[in-house]
């Protein structure tokens, strides 16, 4: 916000731009995030080579777009925590962990969540 607590109106095609550029920017800056979408690349190979039914498409669909969206909060988290002090904080790493937690959480689920999806396909595939 201005100094009068005025803010510009920003354009949709504006805000799409910048939401673009923020997930351009963690895939270029972090690890992490390449993880997730080279995993996601591998997930949606292997649910076209299964023929996935329509309901296990929804659930690994939202499984993915959660996973990469929890990442880019994450990484959100912490640079904010590291614009706000460059020194050492009990809280600062405490919230950086937190976040952190929060991904490796929702990345064991996913994993569950995607053994649960293949499992049955990679059985039928193994017993000819």
């Amino acid at each position: 916000m201005g100094s009068h607590g005025k803010r510009k109106a920003i354009s949709l095609l504006d805000s799409f731009s910048f939401a673009i550029n923020g997930i351009r920017i963690a895939l270029l800056t972090e690890r992490n995030m390449r993880i997730h979408l080279f995993s996601s690349v591998i997930v949606i190979g292997s649910s076209i080579f299964f023929s996935i039914s329509t309901i296990e498409w929804l659930i690994v669909l939202i499984v993915i777009g959660g996973m990469l969206a929890l990442e880019l909060v994450n990484t959100a988290i912490e640079r904010v925590v590291d614009l706000v002090t460059e020194e050492f904080h009990p809280f600062a790493k405490q919230a950086k962990d937190m976040a952190a937690g929060a991904v490796f959480i929702y990345a064991i689920i996913s994993v569950v969540i995607g053994m649960i999806v293949f499992w049955p396909h990679i059985l039928k595939l193994l017993s000819f």
